[in-house]
């Protein structure tokens, strides 16, 4: 079963060579799909450098920021596996942890998993950031249904059928909610398992702002009145 990993990348000059050699450690048949969403840091250059170095990787590079949904959806028009996971270029997530999201999709039990940061045992995030993410979780549940502790968590992981046949609009942070509900109301069952956690502050490049939270709760609620 091959894994196909989206890494978005947008000014993350000081993590990114660090976590893609992590995802290349990863002991499972895969390919990785790094988007460059117009990087001014350094980080284009870090990038260039992986050019015909490992098979396994492929790049794009978007000559604007145009956000991580959007690069997302670029990415996913470069995937060949039979999964599909989404992978930040920081360094809050581990990798390994993809070992234990693709376990229930190969054995059958699910077709789409989410690494639960509540169900790990792991630091909390700010005050802000961690009330976010319960509160988003818990609108979900009640719009559609659903039972999962961690909506916004950035690793969802899907078999690539399912993944491919939702037409996806998100240009920014939204991808997540996004997912969520259009997951939901086709009536997937999304699994949870407990994955490891070290967040990063936004003094040390997080980029996700209270905004962003609040278009969240929109896209939930538009896409439970939408058809």
């Amino acid at each position: 079963m091959k894994l196909s990993i989206i890494i978005p990348v947008y000014n993350e000059k000081a993590t990114v060579a660090q976590i893609i050699q992590r995802v290349l450690e990863v002991p499972l048949e895969k390919e990785i799909i790094i988007v460059d969403d117009g990087s001014t840091d350094g980080t284009t250059e870090i990038i260039e450098q992986l050019k015909g170095r490992h098979p396994e990787i492929k790049i794009c590079f978007i000559k604007t920021n145009m956000g991580k949904g959007y690069a997302i959806r670029r990415g996913l028009q470069e995937t060949t596996g039979d999964v599909v996971v989404i992978q930040d270029a920081d360094l809050e997530y581990d990798p390994m942890d993809f070992l234990h999201l693709i376990k229930p999709i190969k054995e059958g039990r699910a077709d789409v998993v989410y690494g639960s940061r509540v169900l790990g045992k792991n630091p909390k995030s700010s005050f802000s950031f961690y009330v976010g993410g319960r509160l988003l979780s818990f609108l979900s549940n009640v719009l559609y249904d659903t039972s999962i502790t961690d909506e916004p968590t950035c690793y969802k992981m899907f078999k690539s059928s399912v993944i491919k046949s939702i037409k996806l609009n998100c240009k920014r942070f939204e991808f997540c909610p996004e997912v969520t509900a259009k997951i939901a109301k086709k009536g997937i069952k999304i699994y949870e398992v407990p994955i490891k956690y070290a967040p990063r502050t936004k003094r040390e490049g997080k980029k996700i702002k209270w905004k962003d939270g609040l278009i969240a709760i929109w896209t939930l609620i538009k896409y439970r009145i939408l058809v």
